[in-house]
């Protein structure tokens, strides 16, 4: 009897699937675009409102559908794009491409209109932040330039490390937790003049997308975040120039047709110049940077497009000629598009990445060379299956080549050999594959799995130690030491000398309570198994990258986060509230007094460590009318410990959890733009924090008439609260349709009443009275700028 009863059960289903799939359907496919230019258009939504379903276009503007046949219509949506509407009969797989118009007259229209924010409602995508250039060049504009990195600190769960410094930090990750991709290609340092501006020249960028958690499978090496950004492809329609003049830098950028409507290219360059007003002053201090980018895009035919894109820049910084410090990145990526057919779409890269710093110290007569390269090969393929179900697949191969540090004299005539640290190499191949499935009307889901593997190659010899510990207790002292080498291994070149490997699952649900509101979960797994060797809170040219290795183990996190999504009074309003955990195993902290620079043994001062981060963040924007913008606010707990390894041993700040140094319990930031006319658009960015930890002295003792501070624990005290308020003006004189060159004024302020915000407070007994005293260090006050900005 229950046979049978299981029988028909089993009979019930499979004529359920087989009617389902029995009514006939057919693919509809295209590429979106520009129809200006020519550019395609990332992260369109398309959606079918009698199926109430839709997709959306990919990171090259493909998109594909399986639908039954029928008259449907289409609505095509994107941020600062009319929006369009057309029918279509469906009776045979069908290609459309689709060219949207840019929305000149942006007053008073509905840009973000209900059913893209329908989409992203249903989407199983959470704590991620889309922005397209359009929507980032309506922020308040800071130093006369539209910034990247200064449009995501604006978001909740994102910081900075302070004033001067460089780097951001997501969800209380460390700068160097951070995965920054340039069209596929690894950014190591993501910053020019520490901090103030960002290597990411906004008039060369297209799209950028910013995962804070929920990441998918494709992505790996980071425990953090991934910040993905896409350069233009070039006009390949007419020649086109824009740039801009302003009193700290200068940029400029061209793009045309190499075929018209086949191939393009664009070149952009971008360079500061305020030192050159130092040199009028006789001050020989120098502090500037330049960068490049280049991009060729050429579309042999429906089926296959090829990419070359750059990025090359450098920081300079000098002091009397007697220290100079030179940094920075350089990028190659070829890329290969191609169509298998209508529901299977593939990209083949080859990347190459350098990061190089180097010092030049004339007062003890040496330069000091060092830096990270790596060769990646990447291949990902995905599948639009159905209007319910994605594949997506592929696989990643890294190999890295680290250089410690190069240590020679500047004088060649010295005599002196140069002094090489030992060169370090390693190997990252990883596999994915992940799916979007649509299993309800209410209910869908984002599941997927990363194999990563990561190989420690020679040639070098290393120290090998009792017990394996390369650091050891003295517990007379009770501090961390050095341990003294019992003896060395060789490995020759490209011999393994450790290897890991790690199953990273990732899942996210999102469940649609009505057509304006769903909630969302999600879990992601991750690897991280390079390490900045730094002890302080912000990337430093003196940072060095390092592999995992037999001492130094790779990072683990593990996140989970819930949150609740709705749109109100007509989409003119949404809300995004999100409540997250994390731990990271294996993060490295440090022993006291530990000593970074020109260490060929950095096993002999690191320990590994954990840490975790936990907190509540939301976002409220408001999408249209004069008036736009949002408010974000993040509360949230970032610490981290090292507990001893055995029962005698202390381990770090005693065993306890500390505050880590990217602790921010309160983040507040409100963003607005307001355009009064045609002519006339305002902007404002207010940022409150708490104040970065520190450590600060809690008492101290007389030793032979010299005070000597006592430091409590570590990181248990706190900068002042941190805020500043930046505004500026933009003027558009009105168009003439007959005149090709087109202009418009920016007037701005940073910190605009003159905060004299803390990037540190130091502690010194006045040499004139004896009494202890705390000394602050401030950056920056207010800083007034204005630019000109042109196209033609």
């Amino acid at each position: 009897m229950i046979l049978r009863k299981t029988s028909i059960t089993f009979l019930i289903l499979f004529i359920c699937c087989f009617s389902s799939y029995a009514q006939e359907k057919f693919i509809l496919s295209g590429i979106i675009t520009d129809a200006k230019t020519n550019e395609t258009l990332i992260g369109v939504n398309i959606y079918f409102p009698e199926l109430k379903t839709g997709t959306n276009t990919n990171e090259y503007g493909f998109y594909s559908i399986s639908l039954p046949k029928g008259d449907y219509t289409i609505q095509y949506n994107y941020v600062s794009y009319l929006p369009l509407e057309e029918k279509i009969n469906l009776q045979q797989n069908t290609k459309k491409n689709i060219a949207l118009t840019e929305n000149a007259q942006q007053l008073d229209e509905v840009v973000i209109i209900e059913n893209r924010k329908k989409a992203d409602i249903r989407k199983p995508e959470m704590s991620v932040n889309k922005l397209t250039i359009a929507e980032i060049k309506k922020m308040p504009v800071i130093l006369g330039e539209t910034d990247i990195l200064k449009s995501i600190l604006q978001l909740p769960g994102v910081t900075n490390a302070g004033e001067g410094q460089s780097g951001f930090n997501v969800r209380g990750g460390a700068a160097d937790q951070n995965l920054i991709l340039l069209d596929e290609a690894t950014i190591y340092n993501s910053s020019h003049l520490f901090g103030f501006f960002s290597v990411f020249n906004s008039d060369a960028i297209k799209d950028l997308k910013l995962y804070k958690g929920g990441i998918p499978a494709r992505f790996g090496g980071r425990v953090a975040s991934v910040l993905d950004i896409y350069q233009k492809d070039g006009n390949s329609k007419n020649f086109h120039v824009n740039g801009g003049i302003g009193l700290i830098s200068s940029r400029l950028l061209a793009e045309g047709p190499i075929v018209k409507d086949k191939g393009s290219f664009l070149v952009a360059g971008r360079s500061s110049y305020a030192h050159l007003f130092l040199k009028l002053t006789d001050n020989k201090n120098s502090a500037y940077f330049y960068d490049l980018n280049t991009k060729l895009t050429y579309k042999f035919n429906e089926n296959n497009n090829l990419f070359l894109s750059g990025y090359f820049g450098r920081d300079v910084f000098s002091l009397n000629e007697s220290f100079k410090n030179t940094y920075g990145n350089s990028v190659l990526n070829l890329r290969w598009n191609h169509l298998f057919s209508d529901k299977l779409f593939s990209n083949m890269s080859f990347i190459y990445s350098d990061y190089y710093y180097g010092l030049t110290l004339d007062f003890v007569g040496f330069n000091w060379d060092s830096g990270i390269k790596n060769y990646n090969f990447k291949y990902d393929l995905k599948h639009y299956l159905s209007d319910k179900f994605k594949l997506a697949y592929g696989l990643n191969t890294v190999y890295y080549d680290f250089n410690p540090g190069t240590i020679e004299p500047n004088n060649s005539e010295s005599g002196i050999n140069p002094d090489q640290l030992d060169k370090k190499y390693a190997f990252e191949p990883s596999f994915y594959i992940e799916t979007e499935q649509q299993l309800t009307k209410k209910f869908s889901v984002n599941y997927g799995l990363r194999y990563s593997m990561f190989y420690r190659l020679g040639s070098q010899e290393i120290n090998t130690y009792a017990n394996n510990q390369a650091v050891v207790w003295n517990n007379d002292l009770k501090i961390y030491e050095k341990a003294t080498p019992t003896g060395t291994e060789k490995f020759g070149k490209n011999e393994t000398m450790a290897s890991f490997n790690n199953l990273e699952p990732r899942l996210a649900v999102a469940y649609t309570l009505d057509d304006n509101q769903s909630v969302k979960a999600s879990y992601n797994r991750m690897a991280q198994y390079l390490h900045l060797i730094s002890n302080t809170a912000s990337p430093t040219p003196l940072d060095v990258w390092t592999p995992s290795d037999k001492f130094i183990k790779p990072q683990l996190l593990d996140q989970v986060a819930v949150g609740y999504f709705r749109n109100f009074s007509k989409d003119k309003y949404s809300l995004e509230v999100e409540t997250f955990y994390k731990k990271v195993k294996n993060r490295i902290d440090y022993i006291d007094g530990a000593d970074l620079i020109a260490n060929n043994a950095i096993e002999q001062v690191v320990l590994n460590g954990r840490s975790r981060a936990y907190g509540l963040e939301v976002l409220l924007r408001k999408n249209t009318g004069k008036l736009s913008g949002w408010i974000s606010y993040t509360l949230s707990r970032t610490e981290q410990q090292t507990p001893g390894r055995t029962p005698e041993e202390y381990g770090i700040n005693y065993g306890n959890w500390y505050k880590s140094g990217y602790d921010k319990t309160h983040n507040l930031s409100v963003t607005g733009a307001y355009k009064l006319n045609e002519k006339w658009t305002f902007g404002s960015i207010f940022t409150l924090q708490t104040g970065q930890p520190v450590t600060f002295p809690d008492s101290y003792y007389v030793y032979q008439g010299i005070q000597i501070p006592n430091y409590g624990g570590r990181n248990e005290s706190n900068l002042p609260t941190y805020h500043h308020l930046d505004v500026s003006a933009t003027l558009t004189p009105r168009k003439n349709k007959n005149r090709k060159w087109q202009g418009e004024w920016v007037f701005s302020v940073y910190n605009i009443y003159n905060r004299m915000n803390s990037a540190s407070i130091s502690f010194r007994q006045n040499s004139d009275t004896g009494n202890n005293e705390a000394v602050r260090l401030s950056i920056f006050g207010a800083v007034p700028s204005v630019t000109y900005n042109f196209k033609f």
